[in-house]
C-alpha cells in the first residue's frame, strides 16, 4: 500500500462504515459541490482505501509492483488522492481514479488494457519531447526493467497538463520535473536491462558494473513529515528496484539521503539547514519501516545551498511555488555483488 495514502486515510476510515467491494466496483467520488461535510469526506476516503486494497490484492495474486499496468494504476490513484486532498474541485480527481479502476478491472479479468494514457479532464499535452522519449522506451528491449518508472512518468505528465490548465506553468512545473526524473531513471534502467546482442558478446572476465539507482522526493513548503511528501510513490518505485536488483545477485551497501531546502530565508539559513535534516530523517524512517537496515542509511543536511532550480524575483506565493523542486531529499544507492562462498 502507498505510504502516502495509508497515512492520510488511517484517521478517517475508522469513522466511516462502507462496503469496500461496492466502492471498488464503482469508485464514484462525492460531487465537488457536495463535499461540505465530514461524512462526505470520510465516504470518499473509504472509496480511495477500497481502490488501494484492490491494487494490493492484485499484487498479492502475483503481479509484481514493477509491472507497467499495476504501477500505472497506483500512480493514477496517487495523483487523484493528491489533488482531492488539495481540494481540487475539477473533474480531475474522479477521472484519475476512474483510470486506476479501469486498469484494475482489466488486470483482474486477465485483459491487456494497452498502453494508452488519456489526457483526462482535458489536460494540456506538455513537453512533446518527453512523450516521444516514453514512446521510444516502450519499444526498447529493456522496457521491462523501466516499465513502472515510465508508467508513472506518463501519469505525472498528464497531472502537469491538468495543473497547467488550472493555474498555468507555476503549478505545472513541479510535476513536469517529477516526470523528467522518472523518465531519466527509466532510460537508465532500460539501457542496463537490454540484452547483449550476439555480435557484441560481453567480455567474460570483466566484472559487471552495479546498477545505478537514484531517486528524489519533494516536500510541501516548510514541512518535513512523511505525509508532506508530494511524490511519495517515488519511494515505492525505489523499493521495487532495490528488491529487483537484490534478486539479481546484488547486495545493498549504503543508501545516502541528502536533504535540501529552498532559498527562502524567512527564518534564516540555520533554520533551512535543520529543515533539510528533518526531511532526510523522514525519508530514512520510511525506508526503515519498509525493511531497509538502519545501519545502511546515511543522512546529510545540505540546507539551501544546492538548488536544482533558480527562480526570478516575484511575489511571495509565486516565488514559493517556483522553488518547489528545491524542497527535496535526493536518494542514491551503492550496491555490491553478493559474496560467493
Amino acid at each position: 500500500m502507498s505510504i502516502h495514502l495509508r497515512n492520510a486515510l488511517a484517521g478517517s476510515l475508522s469513522l466511516a462504515v462502507f462496503a469496500a467491494s461496492a466502492f471498488a466496483a464503482e469508485p464514484a467520488l462525492t460531487a465537488p459541490d457536495q463535499r461540505i461535510s465530514d461524512e462526505a469526506i470520510y465516504a470518499d476516503h473509504a472509496r480511495y482505501q477500497a481502490q488501494q486494497d484492490r491494487l494490493e490484492a492484485i499484487n498479492a495474486a502475483g503481479r509484481p509492483l514493477a509491472d507497467y499496468h499495476l504501477a500505472k494504476a497506483q500512480c493514477w490513484l496517487d495523483v487523484s488522492f493528491h489533488e482531492y486532498s488539495r481540494n481540487d474541485r475539477s473533474d480531475f480527481p474522479q477521472a484519475a481514479l476512474d483510470q486506476s479502476a479501469r486498469l484494475a478491472e482489466a488486470m483482474e479479468n486477465g485483459v491487456d488494457p494497452g498502453t494508452d494514457t488519456p489526457l483526462v479532464n482535458g489536460a494540456k499535452r506538455l513537453r512533446p519531447d518527453l512523450w516521444q522519449r516514453l514512446g521510444a522506451l516502450q519499444q526498447a528491449p529493456g522496457f521491462a526493467c523501466a516499465a513502472a518508472l515510465a508508467a508513472c512518468g506518463e501519469v505525472e505528465l498528464v497531472h502537469a497538463g491538468n495543473e497547467y490548465n488550472q493555474q498555468q506553468w507555476r503549478h505545472a512545473q513541479p510535476y513536469v520535473q517529477i516526470a523528467e526524473e522518472l523518465i531519466a531513471r527509466a532510460d537508465v534502467a532500460s539501457s542496463e536491462c537490454a540484452p547483449a546482442t550476439a555480435s557484441t558478446p560481453a567480455p567474460a572476465a570483466a566484472p559487471a558494473a552495479p546498477p545505478q539507482i537514484a531517486a528524489a522526493v519533494h516536500f510541501v513548503f516548510d514541512r518535513t513529515a512523511q505525509a508532506d511528501i508530494t511524490d511519495i510513490g517515488a519511494l515505492d518505485v525505489l523499493l521495487a528496484e532495490l528488491h529487483r536488483v537484490q534478486a539479481e545477485g546484488w547486495q545493498l551497501r549504503r543508501v545516502m539521503l541528502a536533504g535540501h531546502a529552498d532559498q527562502l530565508r524567512g527564518r534564516g539559513g540555520a533554520y533551512n539547514l535543520e529543515l533539510s535534516q528533518r526531511r532526510a530523517d523522514s525519508v530514512r524512517e520510511w525506508l526503515i519501516d519498509a525493511g531497509i537496515d538502519a545501519a545502511l542509511i546515511d543522512t546529510d543536511a545540505r540546507g539551501d545551498g544546492n538548488p536544482t532550480l533558480s527562480c526570478p524575483p516575484g511575489d511571495a506565493i509565486r516565488l514559493r511555488d517556483c522553488l518547489a523542486p528545491n524542497r527535496r531529499v535526493q536518494i542514491s544507492v551503492e550496491l555490491l555483488p553478493l559474496a560467493v562462498d
